[in-house]
């Protein structure tokens, strides 16, 4: 088998960036020739084993991350972008694409910036949005997508706010809700828990906590340790979110409530000790939920997270959906990546999984880059705690590459040798490359159309190989 080489030009100049070094003193330390570290920084040689040994011996970097991080994620998102009709005749190659995420991620994300603020304005036009009678109509990112796309670009890890939590887990020690409720009470905190106020209420007048005692819980935990990261755990927060640069407030606003979010998961399933748990378990999301005390959706998106430097766990993607098929939440530490517009491939799973409530539904998968899966999903109902309360029902997936296989309980008894007992999936119908699928919703822009009108098989339409 040929072995793959290994262009990481941005990532080194981002690292040589950050540690303040000239190309002279990096190549120095990395005991390579500067001629030659500019080469590897422009992407015109491979990175050398010279380098990935100085790379981790001289600076303790941790040399996975050469191969994983935002180039695959710029190629999915740049071509289901390219896949808009406003780019029909002019898409530019596969190969192109990639050179550009490797060579210039900056101008790549520049260019997913103008064409999702075009698209914003084109709906606009369409639904004839009462705002482009104002002034100045705002054609930046909006706020959920800044959001959403910030968390998605940094591996779904935020490693100052994780170690963090896993410190202050470590300090409560078995009696967590206690030791968060007596640290809330030192800051003259009152909690109550009454109905009729939602999940959680947080009055800064009165300096008064309220918590739904209908919810779960394992709810209720959650949303107590939400509020105290966003009351003991401020400065931490708004540090993070300082580097981050967020285009508006809202933007800010929302990133807040997912950094508070991120931290009370964490709490409740500290890396280290949930990491050798996943290990030990084989990945069994009701053995996980049980012994943490977490839903099976906040174990699910956990394992999706672990991505510390130097202690990765198996890497996860995780999504959530709702009935519709719209994507509600996303992130990807695989190859696979998501639809930014629109809904997920109708033959994945999880789809199904709302014809099976409380079942985990199995399922090898294929995408059209070769790529194989063991894929997981299982229908979620969030009850309202009443009678004539709403029920929120989604679907999560939770999904790893076939090479990770013996890592997943739900792997047994799995086929996983034959090719037939893979189903091809994809991303999205206009960038999907697959010819003859079944469910098809729109053919695929970048291949030409043959009609004939005295012949009709699954498709209206033949598409040109």
């Amino acid at each position: 088998m040929a072995v793959r080489k290994l262009y990481a030009g941005a990532k080194l100049r981002e690292l040589r960036t950050r540690l303040g070094l000239t190309q002279k003193d990096f190549a120095a330390k990395l005991g390579v020739s500067l001629p030659y570290l500019n080469q590897m920084e422009n992407n015109n040689r491979p990175v050398s084993t010279t380098v990935v040994l100085g790379l981790a011996q001289e600076f303790g970097f941790d040399v996975t991350e050469l191969s994983t991080g935002d180039a695959e994620r710029l190629v999915s998102d740049m071509r289901e972008a390219l896949a808009d009709p406003v780019f029909t005749d002019t898409a530019p190659p596969l190969a192109d694409l990639r050179l550009a995420a490797s060579n210039a991620p900056a101008l790549a994300r520049a260019f997913l910036d103008l064409h999702r603020s075009y698209r914003q304005t084109h709906e606009r036009l369409a639904s004839l949005d009462e705002a482009l009678g104002r002034d100045g109509a705002d054609t930046a990112p909006s706020p959920w997508e800044e959001v959403r796309d910030f968390f998605h670009y940094c591996d779904n890890y935020i490693d100052a706010v994780d170690r963090a939590a896993e410190r202050f887990a470590a300090q409560a020690g078995a009696d967590l809700a206690h030791h968060t409720e007596d640290r809330l009470r030192a800051r003259g905190i009152t909690i109550r828990h009454e109905a009729g106020t939602g999940l959680r209420h947080y009055d800064p007048g009165s300096r008064t906590l309220t918590l739904s005692p209908r919810a779960a819980p394992e709810t209720q935990r959650f949303q107590l340790l939400h509020q105290f990261a966003l009351l003991d755990q401020a400065q931490l927060l708004g540090a993070t979110l300082d580097l981050a640069r967020f285009q508006s407030d809202t933007a800010r606003s929302i990133a807040q409530i997912g950094m508070a979010n991120y931290f009370a998961g964490a709490v409740l399933m500290p890396y280290t000790r949930f990491a050798e748990a996943a290990a030990e378990t084989r990945h069994d999301l009701e053995r996980l939920s049980i012994q943490f005390g977490a839903s099976i959706e906040q174990v699910a998106h956990r394992l999706s997270t672990l991505q510390r430097p130097g202690a990765k766990g198996v890497p996860f993607f995780f999504t959530r959906v709702d009935q519709a098929g719209t994507i509600t939440k996303r992130h990807s530490a695989t190859r696979l990546q998501f639809a930014r517009f629109g809904g997920a491939c109708p033959l994945w799973n999880v789809h199904r999984a709302f014809e099976t409530p409380g079942q985990f539904l199995r399922q090898l998968a294929e995408t059209p880059d070769g790529a194989r899966y063991v894929i997981l999903a299982r229908d979620v109902s969030k009850s309202g705690g009443g009678w004539n309360a709403p029920m929120r029902r989604y679907a999560i997936s939770l999904g790893c590459e076939v090479k990770h296989a013996g890592a997943l309980v739900y792997a047994d008894g799995l086929d996983l040798e034959s090719a037939e007992s893979f189903q091809p999936i994809g991303i999205s119908c206009r960038i999907c490359e697959r010819t003859g699928c079944h469910q098809r919703s729109v053919p695929p822009l970048e291949r030409k159309l043959r009609i004939d009108p005295n012949h009709r098989d699954i498709l209206p339409y033949e598409i040109e190989r």
